[in-house]
């Protein structure tokens, strides 16, 4: 079976929906794309945000918790999310994020210099320069990678290799750096420390990533083939703009598997991505009271 090619998004739970849209809109200028609720706990917001060609690779997904106490980063979690952008813009965004009073610092986190800061609610983020120029433009292009924390980081290294097809590229005292294969070169930097403590679920902590698929027979594929290696693979999860399964790797990190299809123009035309909110055909007949839980979106 072909290697996992890229990454096909990261959710996170943040807080109130409108700081959230202001910071990834208004200032890392990304798209909203979609305005629905979290499937499993529909009285909360679930938001998807993308680059402006709404390609897979780009996908960033937020469950909003308003009200929700803040989390504890630890081990069994993605701590950090790079996004790419453009050879010779980290300059730029340095100054544009100091603008907006966004603490940055610089780093070679990723092998390469990198800008870290963290969001409105303290979700830690970085921005990485690809090797292309792309047109000018100095917008995010999509994710670069992320940085992971394991309660077993040797074992998820094993599983993101020997079990998904990642390649080891390098390794120094602090991290073990690996990528996809795909063209879109995910990188994913486990930490070699485990934290003394372990992720607790709220604010401002990175919830799983999820791993491209192209179709739904080798998403079954997949399905098998983790389970065979002694994973608890979840049943086949109808998230209406693609298929889901989950398991947890064995350093404690939730893994999804989700593919690229139907796509987010199943329910709103391209130009309209994002403008309303969506719900799932079996939670359309509670629209009124849903709207009664989730607080309004004015922006």
């Amino acid at each position: 079976m072909e290697a996992i090619q890229h990454i096909h998004h990261i959710s996170a739970i943040v807080g109130n929906p409108e700081e959230n849209i202001k910071f990834y809109r208004d200032i890392l200028n990304l798209k909203l794309i979609k305005k629905t609720v979290n499937f499993d706990d529909p009285s909360t917001y679930h938001l998807y945000f993308s680059n402006d060609g709404v390609d897979n690779g780009t996908i960033l997904t937020f469950f909003n918790w308003p009200n929700a106490h803040k989390g504890r980063i630890g081990s069994g979690q993605v701590e950090r999310i790079a996004f790419r952008i453009p050879k010779d813009a980290i300059s730029h965004w340095e100054k544009h994020l100091k603008a907006h009073d966004i603490e940055v610092s610089r780093t070679q986190l990723f092998d390469r210099e990198t800008l870290e800061f963290n969001d409105v609610h303290e979700l830690p983020l970085a921005l990485v320069e690809s090797e292309d120029m792309h047109d000018g433009s100095q917008d995010i292009i999509g994710f670069h990678g992320v940085t992971m924390l394991s309660a077993d980081p040797l074992a998820t290294v094993h599983t993101l290799t020997n079990d998904m097809g990642l390649e080891k590229i390098n390794e120094d005292e602090t991290h073990i750096h690996l990528e996809t294969v795909g063209d879109w070169q995910h990188h994913v930097m486990v930490k070699k420390e485990t934290p003394e403590t372990a992720v607790h679920w709220g604010v401002g902590v990175v919830h799983h990533i999820a791993w491209s698929v192209p179709s739904t027979q080798v998403h079954r594929a997949w399905q098998v083939k983790m389970s065979g290696k002694g994973y608890h693979v979840t049943d086949v999860k109808d998230r209406n703009y693609f298929e889901a399964i989950y398991m947890k790797e064995r350093g404690g990190i939730i893994f999804e598997f989700a593919t690229e299809g139907p796509g987010f123009t199943i329910d709103e035309r391209f130009d309209e991505l994002g403008s309303s909110l969506v719900l799932p055909p079996q939670l359309e007949e509670q629209r009124a009271a849903l709207l009664q839980l989730l607080p309004p979106i004015r922006i």
